[in-house]
């Protein structure tokens, strides 16, 4: 069993790149897999490995300037989610491409699940989905309302086509672990909306609390990993990812005509080339080989 832990921190790093070598060599030695991303503005990630190496890797990015107060969710994989180990620089731990954007100067109001249900059931309420439209799609908040956007730095284009429709209302914000409505709080009070609130540890610190029968949660979470999903108690949900679009697929859908494992999905069936077809077939391919041989194939796993 392996012990996923998901992570942010806003904080000031004055130089990034001096603290990735330190950082890449503690996960390394407690052979820690998944993607940490650092810049500027802080430290952002997923990682798993065994209870003592998260434990070991958890103490040092607590080390680490302005990160003493780290919060995590932890969860739990039976098989290694991720394929290997990644620490990069970036622009920003989260990219929404608006630099004035600080989550260090104000945020919304957080509020924990049993406040969230209570606040999201209220008639002047508008709930917000800010992450991109396929996770959207297999698990959301009921009655939320989804912008529809391929990647977070199209939210403030969409608020601002959008925000007369929200007129009066308090807004609701919501995503997988809280690090995107850090910054979409931020945005919105700004723009001069007066009342703001998002769920403190996004759906993941939700659905490890709240009681099924008690949820206001509809289908699974996407996850950035190995899982694809996951439900209420944070257990392992059904879907697979195509591998040809990185959208999350049902048993179900595997069955259907469009179906080619590593070429297409019905979602991608009509997006992709010819050529590009014959190509995922070539490295579907050596990935098959590459399992017969019992050999491992990053293209396949990551």
């Amino acid at each position: 069993m392996y012990t996923v832990a998901a992570l942010y921190h806003f904080t000031t790093f004055a130089d990034p790149a001096a603290i990735r070598g330190p950082l890449l060599a503690v996960a390394e030695e407690n052979a820690i897999r998944g993607t940490l991303l650092l810049a500027r503005e802080g430290i952002n990630g997923t990682i798993a490995g065994s209870r003592k190496g998260i434990d070991a890797i958890l103490s040092h990015i607590r080390s680490l300037p302005g990160c003493a107060e780290l919060e995590w969710k932890e969860s739990t994989a039976s098989s290694a989610p991720f394929p290997r180990l990644k620490v990069r620089l970036k622009r920003e731990i989260v990219t929404m491409g608006k630099p004035d954007v600080d989550p260090r100067a104000t945020v919304g109001h957080y509020l924990n699940p049993e406040e969230w249900n209570e606040l999201i059931s209220a008639p002047d309420v508008a709930v917000i989905d800010t992450r991109n439209d396929y996770e959207v799609a297999i698990g959301t908040f009921k009655g939320a309302v989804d912008p529809l956007t391929k990647t977070f730095r199209e939210f403030p284009e969409w608020w601002e086509q959008n925000k007369e429709r929200f007129h009066n209302k308090r807004i609701a914000m919501f995503c997988t672990g809280g690090i995107r409505c850090e910054k979409s709080t931020n945005w919105l009070l700004q723009q001069g909306v007066p009342e703001v609130f998002h769920l403190k540890g996004g759906i993941l610190k939700y659905l490890e609390e709240m009681p099924a029968e008690e949820s206001l949660w509809e289908g699974e979470c996407f996850v950035f990993d190995g899982r694809v999903s996951v439900g209420h108690g944070l257990k392992e949900g059904p879907h697979h990812l195509c591998h040809a679009c990185r959208r999350p697929v049902l048993p179900a859908d595997m069955g259907r005509s469009e179906w080619e494992e590593g070429v297409s999905c019905h979602h991608c069936i009509d997006e992709t080339t010819e050529a590009d077809k014959t190509r995922f077939r070539e490295r579907q391919k050596q990935i098959a080989l590459a399992k017969a041989r019992g050999e491992r194939h990053l293209a396949g796993e990551d």
